[in-house]
């Protein structure tokens, strides 16, 4: 029997919100064919009135109802929503929850014939600039189910299919790589500041600048180190800065926090 709604959402959050913006506005799904609960209804009604999506309080009544089910609520939450459907068997099952294994999703919900697409997306999804990994190896067999998925969150940014196991070192990386990133802008703002520039002035150059190195890797087939080089004249002005960063063990300081964010994301999956 062929389910009323195409996408049902459980959980209306920051990420969900911007999940739902992205697949409505894009044109990529109409708001009658999504169906999402909270909590917190009022939340869910303004999105409804924005997007003309449905606004539920029944985590089953979405369970039930819907061809796709995604999963958008904070991982300490999922063992009490597990509970709430755990009979009405949902076909195909989409997480953005972070740490919680596809395993531990379809023991949860107690189904052995579950699929589950597991996603890591960062942010950046929120101004369609994100960076979404996804695990769809449960759908492989199906391209209709894969193209689903993608496509609902290219709908926000870029889509790298990966596998499960790979989730931990993504969080590393894009998951909490924007932290990273304005962090280092922050940084740069305030060392322009101390020699002289405004606070404005220094972050119009300090972002400018970040966008432009992204978009020259993006568009450059020079490798990485290469493309450093080309900046650093001999005795000229970057040289003097990229030695201060080699003196600190700038690569290293990268590795380590790398690695801390990988080891508690492993933690929080265990």
């Amino acid at each position: 029997m062929k389910k009323p709604y195409k996408l049902g959402v459980i959980g209306c959050g920051f990420m969900a919100s911007a999940i739902l913006r992205g697949a409505v506005l894009s044109d990529f799904l109409k708001g009658k064919k999504i169906i999402v609960s909270d909590t917190d209804l009022s939340k869910v009604e303004k999105m409804g009135e924005e997007l003309g999506i449905t606004a539920c309080d029944s985590n089953r009544y979405v369970a039930e109802n819907s061809e796709y089910l995604l999963f958008a609520i904070k991982p300490q939450n999922f063992p009490e929503v597990a509970a709430e459907i755990s009979d009405v068997s949902p076909d195909k099952v989409i997480s953005i929850m972070a740490g919680v294994r596809k395993d531990k999703i379809k023991n949860s919900l107690g189904v052995g014939l579950i699929k589950v697409a597991r996603c890591m997306p960062n942010l950046p999804c929120t101004v369609g600039s994100g960076m979404m990994a996804v695990d769809m190896s449960d759908f492989n067999t199906d391209t209709e189910d894969t193209e689903f998925i993608s496509n609902l969150f290219n709908c926000m940014g870029e889509v790298l299919s990966t596998e499960e196991a790979k989730l931990d070192a993504v969080t590393g990386i894009s998951g909490s790589g924007p932290a990273y990133v304005f962090l280092f802008i922050d940084s740069l703002v305030e060392a322009g500041i101390e020699n002289g520039l405004t606070a404005d002035e220094a972050k119009f150059l300090a972002v400018q600048t970040v966008l432009g190195g992204a978009e020259m890797v993006i568009n450059s087939d020079k490798p990485l180190p290469e493309l450093i080089k080309n900046v650093c004249s001999k005795g000229g002005t970057t040289i003097e800065a990229i030695k201060v960063f080699e003196a600190n063990n700038f690569r290293k300081i990268i590795f380590d926090a790398v690695a801390a964010c990988v080891r508690r994301s492993k933690e929080l999956s265990e």
